[in-house]
C-alpha cells in the first residue's frame, strides 16, 4: 500500500466550505488504484477558518465519511515553516510518497529565490533522514495575481522555479526519486481562482491533474487524469464571498 503525504501551504489546506485539491486527488487515487492499494497520511486534518484565522474548521464540502482528511498542510505556511517539522511527520505517518506545493508564501514573505530554493533542499534532506527511500512530487509555484502586478515579486518567483527544477535534477537518486510537476498550462487565475490565489473547482482539478500526470507519466503510478465530478449526495461548494476575496488576497499583498 502506497502512503501519500499532501505537504503545502493555504492552497493545499484549503479553507471552510472548500473541496480542496486533496479531494480531488483523492479521487483520482481512488479510481486508478483503488480503495485498498493506497492511503492519505498526515498530522493535521482541518480547514483553514476564516474567521477564527485558525485551522480549526473540518466544513468541507465533501461530505463522504469515507474521505481522508489528513495532510501536513498551513495558512501561511512555507519550506521555511515545513523543512524543520518534516522529519517528525515523516516518522510519525510514514509516507511512501510526498506531493509537495510550496514557495509562494516564503516569496512572498520571508525569503528570496536563493533562499526558498535553499530550504527545499533542507526538506527533502529531512524527509529523506525519516526515510531514505520517500518519493517526492513537487509543484512550481504557480501563477497568482501579485506575480501579475509586481514586477520583482514576478522576477522572484521566476528564478526559485528555475532554482527547484535544478535542486529536483540535483538530488533525485533512484533510492528516493525526486519529480518536478508541470505547471498546469491552462492554469488561469481569473478562472481557476476564486481571488487570484486560491483554486476554485476548476483549480482544484488542475492541480490534483498536475501531480496525477506526473506521477503517471514518470513512474507509471496510476492513470492519467479525468476529473471526477462530485458525488449526487454532496451538497455544492458555497459561493466565495467580496470579502473572502478581498481577505484571501491579502494574504499574498505586497509589504512595506
Amino acid at each position: 500500500m502506497l502512503r501519500f503525504m499532501f505537504v503545502g501551504d493555504s492552497m493545499t489546506i484549503g479553507s471552510a466550505g472548500e473541496h480542496t485539491w486533496r479531494y480531488r486527488m483523492w479521487q483520482h487515487l481512488l479510481a486508478s488504484l483503488g480503495d485498498t492499494d493506497f492511503a492519505v497520511v498526515g498530522p493535521r486534518d482541518a480547514l483553514h477558518d476564516k474567521v477564527s484565522g485558525e485551522p480549526v474548521s473540518y466544513d468541507y464540502a465533501c461530505s463522504d465519511p469515507a474521505f481522508p482528511r489528513h495532510h501536513f498542510a498551513g495558512w501561511g505556511e512555507g519550506w521555511l515553516h515545513m523543512a524543520p517539522r518534516m522529519a517528525q511527520a515523516v516518522r510519525r505517518d510514514g509516507p511512501d510518497v510526498l506531493l509537495i506545493s510550496l514557495g509562494l508564501i516564503d516569496l512572498g514573505f520571508y525569503t528570496n529565490a536563493e533562499q526558498t530554493a535553499d530550504n527545499a533542499r533542507r526538506l527533502v534532506a529531512a524527509a529523506r533522514s525519516a526515510n531514505p527511500h520517500v518519493r517526492l512530487v513537487l509543484l512550481p509555484v504557480i501563477p497568482n495575481i501579485r506575480a501579475r502586478t509586481d514586477a520583482p515579486f514576478a522576477a522572484e518567483v521566476a528564478r526559485f522555479n528555475v532554482l527547484l527544477a535544478k535542486a529536483v535534477a540535483d538530488l533525485d537518486t533512484g533510492a528516493s526519486p525526486l519529480l518536478l510537476a508541470s505547471t498546469p498550462p491552462s492554469y488561469d487565475i481569473d478562472v481557476d481562482t476564486y481571488d487570484g490565489t486560491h483554486p476554485n473547482e476548476s483549480g482544484e482539478h488542475k492541480l490534483a491533474a498536475a501531480f496525477a500526470e506526473a506521477m503517471h507519466q514518470a513512474w507509471g503510478l496510476g492513470t492519467p487524469y479525468e476529473a471526477t465530478p462530485p458525488a449526487p449526495h454532496e451538497p455544492a461548494p458555497a459561493e466565495n464571498t467580496a470579502a473572502n476575496t478581498t481577505a484571501n488576497a491579502a494574504e499574498l499583498a505586497p509589504t512595506g
